[in-house]
């Protein structure tokens, strides 16, 4: 991938995690990017995440753990600003 490119897109996690969370390093800009994907990838293809959920469950334990706590933040940000 063009470093230009890959530079731009690495800025435009970040604000969206600061804006998202009300924060951001890159512990949660790699957070938000995994939960940003398996979101996309269920609404776009419900029977591949399904496929993908059965195969590993312990997976998607973690994956429910994290969207937790970015809906918490999030909340938490919104509460904030408010």
């Amino acid at each position: 991938m063009d470093a230009k490119l890959q530079q731009q897109l690495d800025g435009l996690i970040t604000k969206y995690t600061e804006l998202l969370l009300g924060q951001e390093n890159e512990e949660l800009k790699e957070k938000v990017k995994i939960w940003a994907l398996y979101s996309h990838i269920s609404k776009s293809m419900p029977p591949l995440a399904k496929h993908w959920n059965e195969q590993y469950p312990d997976a998607k334990e973690a994956m429910k753990e994290l969207v937790s706590e970015i809906q918490e933040l999030n909340k938490k940000n919104r509460e904030k600003s408010e």
